[in-house]
């Protein structure tokens, strides 16, 4: 069985990056750290530039920009995290140079990466993480985001692999061809992860639906979306899973006291013989720093949630002493 675990964002600058100076950076991932190792493989989003470099970008207005120094990778070393999407609406806060740094450093700890580069097609290219063994496995990870179309690479410069979310042959195609050259490196399992979407939308649009749908129909194995900073729910579509967002993980942000974007879910995906079998959600409870698995009141809470936002794409979880399960032998596979 392959067991690939994934998060929403995870920002290490401001705060966060403070607070490492006086701690062990495994503490940042508390007692969710087991679980994280429990996997095969390890992929977050990575919402910020890991750069010295202090000059901001001033080609167009941002309201946050997020840094964190180099050494902060200890933090994703710490919880082995194999590789980070870096197509998003923060990788090029410190310019250009802020995300060659970011490359640079991810490449010097061996963390692979996809979603931006030097020019379009290496941000387009995909990561390809091998999981050796009794079955072994290569998975591929592409990533997209349609935020932020300021930091789009073109021919000849870096920035992300930016795609408008659309249902036109332009688009579909550029998604089908990734695939494709995925699946031509040898990829048993295709993730495509995507930065989408405004903050703080409780539920995908028609419009996401039918383009995560598409995705799937083009022939990806997991819909991996996060931009939101709130979980949304999971839709089970022939037989693969679509995660329309996995809101936060690791941040220093404020608490929206309705939205609350301090809950979130650690989301485990199984595979037997290429085949979805399984998801586990870990509910946790987030601080300035800080994830933790969720107790009590806020594990209610955040169960409770996800069980009606999945329930309303006809995914039934089953809730367990720390966890929500999804098996695949149930009926409401789509």
């Amino acid at each position: 069985m392959l067991t690939l675990a994934l998060t929403g964002d995870v920002m290490l600058g401001r705060l966060v990056n403070e607070t490492l100076k006086t701690m062990q950076p495994e503490e940042l991932w508390g007692d969710v750290l087991p679980h994280l190792l429990q996997a095969d493989l390890r992929i977050v989003n990575l919402e910020c530039a890991l750069t010295d470099h202090r000059s901001q970008w001033t080609r167009g207005w941002k309201m946050f920009h997020f840094r964190a120094d180099p050494q902060t990778m200890r933090v994703l070393l710490a919880a082995h995290i194999d590789a980070c999407t870096l197509a998003n609406n923060h990788i090029l806060d410190y310019e250009e140079r802020g995300l060659h740094d970011t490359l640079r450093t991810l490449n010097k700890a061996g963390i692979r990466h996809a979603g931006a580069g030097a020019n379009a097609a290496e941000a387009a290219a995909p990561a390809l993480l091998e999981v050796a063994g009794a079955s072994p496995c290569r998975v591929a990870l592409l990533s997209f985001t349609d935020n932020e179309p300021e930091f789009a690479a073109g021919t000849d410069h870096p920035g992300t692999n930016y795609l408008p979310i659309s249902l036109e042959e332009e688009a579909l195609t550029r998604i089908a061809n990734s695939i494709a050259e995925a699946r031509g490196q040898g990829a048993d399992l295709v993730v495509l992860s995507n930065h989408w979407g405004a903050n703080f939308v409780e539920r995908p649009s028609d419009e996401f639906r039918s383009f995560a749908r598409r995705v799937i129909e083009l022939g990806a194995d997991i819909y991996h979306g996060h931009s939101a900073h709130i979980l949304q729910g999971i839709e089970i579509y022939r037989g693969k899973p679509i995660l329309y967002d996995t809101g936060n993980f690791i941040d220093d942000y404020a608490v929206h006291p309705q939205l609350r974007n301090d809950r979130s879910c650690l989301f485990k995906l199984m595979f037997e013989r290429g085949q979805l079998c399984r998801i586990e959600l870990l509910p946790v409870s987030l601080s300035v720093a800080r994830v933790a698995l969720a107790q009590g009141e806020e594990f209610d809470a955040i169960s409770e949630r996800m069980e009606m936002l999945c329930e309303e794409f006809g995914t039934r979880l089953i809730r367990g002493n720390d966890r929500l399960v999804w098996q695949a032998d149930q009926s409401n596979r789509g």
